[in-house]
């Protein structure tokens, strides 16, 4: 997939509301493979409803959301879940783990579907992380921070084009969250995608391509 396609795009609960200023909603925006984008905004402004949109677990919008050039709306389960194996990948706000499992467990999970990335190559990342000594300790036990990056080494064992990430280093200081942008930028670069990172504030200092004002 080359690209993410938004054309009056508006979230349905923003409907009746004649005040939106925003560089997403009811524009015409482009996201291109290959580059770097920050999504600015407020809470309540739709940003966790943007990342829904464009991995398909939500349709209540208007206005279209097209990948290359074909509307959303015309996609088959089916069509979603090779979408979602190889060309979008995602680090979701509230993480989506499973506390009951340890963070290599997590991680496996993916990777052993995928077959992507070896064992070495995931240890690598806790390394860099630092949370190698968190490898066995269940998710519960571990902190928010700590979680983020288990989620964000799980996004990274897929292919993909896009690399959507909701708030990815909220709870990291600013060493983690290099760290973070780091392997992220890294690994986007290695298979030519694009990465989406949306904040309401703490970011990732990335070489973004574009920032957006929702």
């Amino acid at each position: 997939m080359t690209t993410i396609t938004l054309h009056h795009t508006l979230p349905a609960v923003f409907a009746q509301r004649t005040d939106i200023t925003s560089e997403v909603w009811q524009q015409d925006v482009t996201l291109t493979r290959g580059y770097l984008y920050l999504i600015e905004a407020a809470s309540g402004t739709g940003k966790s409803s943007l990342c829904s949109y464009l991995t398909g677990y939500r349709r209540d919008y208007s206005g279209t959301i097209a990948f290359d050039g074909r509307d959303v709306r015309s996609l088959k389960t089916a069509d979603w879940t090779a979408l979602r194996q190889r060309s979008l990948s995602m680090v979701f706000q509230e993480l989506r783990l499973f506390p009951e499992l340890t963070a290599w467990e997590n991680v496996q999970i993916k990777n052993q579907l995928t077959h992507f990335r070896t064992d070495a190559e995931v240890m690598a990342w806790f390394e860099a992380l630092g949370i190698s000594d968190k490898r066995d300790v269940k998710l519960a036990r571990m902190s928010f921070g700590q979680q983020q990056r288990v989620a964000l080494i799980r996004a990274l064992c897929q292919p993909f084009d896009f690399l959507l990430a909701d708030e990815p280093v909220s709870h990291l200081d600013k060493d983690n969250s290099r760290l973070m942008g780091e392997l992220m930028l890294a690994e986007a670069q290695r298979q030519g995608a694009a990465v989406v990172v949306t904040s309401i504030g703490h970011h990732m200092e990335l070489p973004y391509t574009k920032i957006f004002k929702l």
